[in-house]
């Protein structure tokens, strides 16, 4: 996409880059707005179609409820799994329209669906244009943004799925009295279209120009982001890196590439499995069986939507300050602690009849801690860390693992509370946080402050002498 020539001011790059990364960050609002949507839309679903049966198949009423949520995550593995290839063949930009079409078709599917089969089908599109926003989003800003900004503009996206559930929760409040869950589920449509047609007019990242032989396209873009002193130097970066590179799925396991494919892996996989998509998913489902009522557990989930949001901010002011690893581990931490607390309310018999508030108060931290930390590092890390040509593909790989845990969670929550108990439930979800925060203090790398090319030097460099926790050597960037 050209960009018109033009003497730009430091004020103008700034002010072009917020406008693009609030723009692309939108993907994450269609997210998180899936994410938290389905939550409240599940108390009135059961009220209108007999939860016993699907496609002929007689079940039980917590697993048929269990595939209605997990279909948006079967489409984001699908959508993950075509979304980092298609974003090195189609683009980032063109990816993002993709995308916002598929979800807008998804949202208009489950609105009017007329049986529980279709709504599972609704859900399944819906999750694959999520599945594409969750690759190219973060991907997108990466490239685009220049490197002392950067940790910020990518958390914008992070910061707009927290956005997005919060949205759906208030979605689910105002429609909870009627119980109207079609409109619930059929207002995605309208972030879906706002994404649509502000990407229509956003440039191609400069990276993806370069790789597909667009240099002055590349060099008008990178002239709008960054000071005059850095495009060529930039530019130049960007060369050495395609210049080195191979760039087919089999360097993914290249020995150099490797241990960040562990990384991004593991994160992507700890991420779910330490139980945050249950809250997302089933938090007024969880405060119901501790009392309240069906709108009051709504209200509550509210105010933990609202915690979401606030710490996703602090950690977007702090993330390019004190570094990721810092964030990700007290994030860790924090949430180890608040599962345990959790777990205690629900074995306890004495308190019953505080059980509701403690829950309340323990979901509400564990989310703050989780927001801080683990939620928006992930996604940023895993946009920094990979070699250009591949990192798309790279990309979709770890998001395909990170769906596939978010199906896995979300599929058994329920059956596990049935087997094990809900304090069995938790602290698993608990020690699983314990080996998460382990994994991360012995392998994520801090990557504060420098370009992508810098990083990809450094592990090309590095990767088999530095003990993985260290902070890289290479100097931070001036831009």
């Amino acid at each position: 996409m050209s960009i018109e020539n033009a003497e730009l001011t430091d004020n103008d790059r700034n002010s072009f880059i917020y406008v693009v990364a609030a723009l692309a960050a939108l993907n994450g609002l269609l997210f998180g707005f899936d994410t938290g949507v389905i939550s409240g839309a599940m108390l009135y679903i059961r009220n209108t179609f007999e939860l016993t049966a699907v496609f002929g198949y007689s079940m039980n009423a917590s697993l048929v409820e269990g595939i209605i949520v997990s279909g948006a995550m079967i489409g984001a593995i699908i959508g993950a799994a075509l979304g980092g290839r298609l974003a090195d063949r189609l683009g980032r930009r063109r990816l993002i329209l993709v995308g916002a079409v598929v979800f807008f078709v998804g949202s208009l599917i489950m609105a009017i669906a007329p049986t529980v089969e279709i709504l599972i089908l609704g859900r399944i599109v819906d999750g694959i244009g999520v599945g594409f926003a969750s690759v190219v989003g973060p991907l997108y800003i990466s490239e685009i943004s220049p490197p002392k900004i950067r940790g910020s503009l990518v958390s914008l996206n992070q910061l707009t799925i927290t956005s997005g559930i919060l949205i759906a929760y208030l979605v689910n409040f105002a429609f909870a009295a009627g119980g109207e869950w079609r409109w619930m589920l059929g207002l995605g449509m309208v972030p879906a279209a706002v994404l649509f047609v502000g990407m229509l007019f956003m440039p191609e990242s400069p990276r993806w120009l370069y790789e597909h032989g667009r240099e002055s396209d590349a060099r008008e873009v990178l002239a709008r982001t960054r000071v005059e002193t850095r495009v060529e130097d930039e530019l130049r970066e960007i060369k050495e890196t395609v210049r080195t590179e191979s760039g087919t799925l089999r360097d993914l396991f290249e020995p150099w590439v490797r241990p960040m494919l562990i990384v991004g892996v593991g994160l992507a996989a700890f991420q779910q499995v330490t139980g945050i998509n249950t809250v997302m998913y089933y938090a007024p489902t969880i405060l119901e069986s501790t009392g309240f009522a069906d709108t009051a557990s709504i209200l509550a989930t509210v105010g933990i939507g609202v915690v979401n949001v606030v710490m996703t901010v602090v950690a977007v002011l702090l993330i390019d300050r004190t570094g990721r690893r810092p964030l990700l581990l007290s994030g860790l931490a924090g949430m180890t602690v608040m599962l345990a607390v959790l777990g205690v309310a629900f074995y306890l018999p004495g308190l019953s009849g505080a059980i509701g508030w403690i829950a309340t108060g323990s979901l509400m931290l564990y989310v703050a801690f989780f927001a801080i930390g683990l939620g928006p590092v992930f996604w940023l890390l895993i946009s920094e860390i990979y070699p250009m040509e591949i990192r798309g593909t790279a990309m979709g790989v770890v998001t395909v693992v990170n769906w596939a845990g978010n199906l896995l969670v979300s599929l058994t929550f329920l059956r596990l509370i049935d087997v094990v108990g809900q304090t069995g439930t938790f602290w698993l979800y608990g020690a699983l946080s314990v080996l998460a925060l382990l994994f991360c203090y012995r392998l994520v790398p801090e990557t504060k402050g420098r370009s992508l090319e810098a990083i990809e030097a450094d592990l090309r460099e590095t990767a088999f002498g530095r003990d993985a926790g260290e902070q890289p050597r290479a100097t931070e960037v001036d831009d």
